[in-house]
């Protein structure tokens, strides 16, 4: 392990991603701009991340398409924009514990960045874009599908991508948590605001989320913290 917690070039993902990516693109996908930036201005993972995400968005589109020959394009479209949101990247990240090898900078080590919805789920994207230019769209795309099939074995997932606020409120009550209340703030020059969004029960903070506007923000926290929420559910008879 390096001192900023993450192996020099992922091996310990190997495994797990059942793939072999090129060292040196690995270790690319796995670096953070904090962490490109105190260290000199190093090459970061956000030119992959713009490329995994279109390789992501094929590879579920087509998908859906051909396992669902019955459902029109307004299902279709809700299901992917379910499985690729920023929450089930970053639910993904955790199942693998991405977050461990992730390179970053000390400010965001020390802020939890490790767990950070938005950095696993666009490090999850510059893997992907990480394995189409070392392995090819056949490999990259099998990558893929390997991550995020098994979103899919919770169906209810779809309805709350859609309206992930409601669907919230909905499930709190049922768990007899109370309103959602929502915290906002935001960072950056006028013209390039990001805003970070907190959703609590009560006084328990559940989830956060990020966004370039403060409604994306509330969303993605509130996806996030009903992901959460549909784990405490009692299994269904």
């Amino acid at each position: 392990m390096n001192g900023d917690g993450s192996d020099i070039a992922g091996a310990g993902l190997t495994d797990v991603l059942g793939v072999s990516i090129d060292p040196e693109l690995l270790q690319l996908a796995l670096t953070h701009r904090s962490y490109a930036y105190e260290n000199g201005g190093l090459a970061h993972n956000e030119r992959l991340e713009f490329l995994g995400d279109s390789i992501l968005g094929q590879a579920v589109t087509v998908m859906l398409y051909t396992d669902n020959p019955t459902l029109d394009e307004g299902e279709l479209a809700k299901r992917r924009a379910s499985l690729v949101s920023s929450v089930a990247l970053a639910e993904v990240a955790r199942s693998i514990g991405l977050g461990a090898h992730v390179r970053l900078g000390k400010g965001e080590e020390q802020t939890g960045g490790r767990d950070k919805g938005s950095i696993l789920a666009d490090t999850v994207e510059a893997i992907i874009g990480a394995a189409y230019l070392s392995l090819g769209g056949e490999k990259a795309t099998a990558l893929v599908l390997r991550l995020i099939v098994p979103l899919m074995d919770n169906p209810e997932r779809f309805g709350a991508a859609m309206d992930p606020k409601t669907s919230l409120q909905e499930l709190a009550a049922r768990l007899g948590r109370g309103l959602p209340n929502y915290q906002v703030t935001d960072s950056g020059p006028d013209h390039s605001k990001r805003f970070h969004a907190t959703v609590l029960l009560g006084k328990v903070e559940i989830a956060t989320g990020d966004g370039s506007s403060k409604k994306q923000a509330e969303m993605a926290a509130a996806l996030d913290a009903w992901t959460q929420l549909q784990s405490q559910l009692p299994p269904a008879v």
